[in-house]
């Protein structure tokens, strides 16, 4: 089994697979250096070429799926995720490289497109589990993801180098298929609220 490009579309928001087309109207949603302050590709926003290129890179050699986040509300392209290591012999994958513009941040996007991902990993591809991990530093992404339903399983210590040499503590979490429906109706409920 291997990942194939899809077009992910909720009320909210809609994921399309990364294109070209997508390079300049999201170079312009990424267009601040404190969305990248922790990324191991465009450290502070120094090289959005570089991290559009790591994402075709990453998508062609190793399988990767990497969307552009349009955002209905505004009527422009947000963002950015992606599943990444994803280990079919296990049924697993990550979702990662995930940044938004600040004007949606603590809105709709994020669950929205968490709960697209999450449905279509457990749903459609038959995963058993799905990761995700940060700097254990960014504290605003933590809590984001644990608002999502997600579990804490631990600090990786010293666990990558970062551009600037600095080594990074990496947090993980997961949720696993047997989560999944009380994580769906939590992400449901919080969707439903955001839409009145």
């Amino acid at each position: 089994m291997s990942l194939s490009p899809v077009t992910l579309e909720n009320a909210f928001v809609r994921l399309e697979p990364l294109e070209e087309r997508h390079r300049e109207p999201l170079r312009a949603a990424g267009n601040d250096p404190d969305l990248w302050r922790f990324a191991n590709v465009n450290l502070n926003n120094d090289n959005f070429d570089a991290w559009m290129e790591h994402r075709f890179k990453e998508v062609e050699r190793a399988g990767e799926l990497t969307w552009a986040v349009f955002d209905k509300a505004s009527g422009s392209y947000c963002g950015s995720t992606s599943f990444l290591f994803f280990v079919p012999a296990h049924k697993r994958v990550e979702i990662g490289w995930t940044w938004y513009a600040k004007a949606v941040w603590a809105g709709a996007v994020n669950p929205s497109c968490k709960r697209m991902l999450f449905a279509h990993g457990f749903e459609t591809l038959g995963l058993n589990r799905i990761e995700l991990k940060l700097d254990a530093n960014n504290k605003r992404s933590f809590k984001a993801i644990e608002r999502l339903g997600a579990k804490f399983e631990g600090i990786h210590r010293s666990h990558m180098v970062r551009p600037d040499g600095k080594l990074r503590d990496t947090a993980w979490f997961s949720v696993i298929r047997e989560e999944w429906p009380a994580v769906r109706d939590g992400l449901d409920a919080r969707l439903a609220e955001l839409s009145r």
